[in-house]
């Protein structure tokens, strides 16, 4: 078991080792999309690119980067990851809609 700590939402959550970033977000209400990702996104699948997250802490405990990802974020700093993409491996502190 290990956390995810959501700064603007104040909310801690628990979760099971390996579990992915968006599904636990969204299980415990945590809102990831802005007005454009809510209309657009592609529901987890990796395609959208909507679900962009800022790690403040934790990136160690992170799965590696997709390929996808890679392309969808060169452009962004190197602590943007898609949550879809991620699986959460030790504690870890979230900025959401950076």
């Amino acid at each position: 078991m290990t956390t995810i700590n959501f700064i603007k939402e104040n909310k801690e959550i628990i979760i099971a080792n390996g579990a992915n970033l968006r599904e636990k977000a969204l299980q415990n209400g945590i809102d990831l999309y802005t007005l454009k990702g809510k209309l657009m996104n592609c529901g987890g699948y990796g395609q959208c690119g909507t679900c962009i997250v800022e790690i403040v802490a934790g990136m160690e405990n992170l799965s590696d980067p997709t390929d996808f990802e890679k392309r969808k974020l060169k452009k962004k700093p190197g602590n943007y990851r898609l949550a879809c993409q991620t699986l959460v491996n030790g504690p870890v502190t979230v900025n959401t809609k950076p």
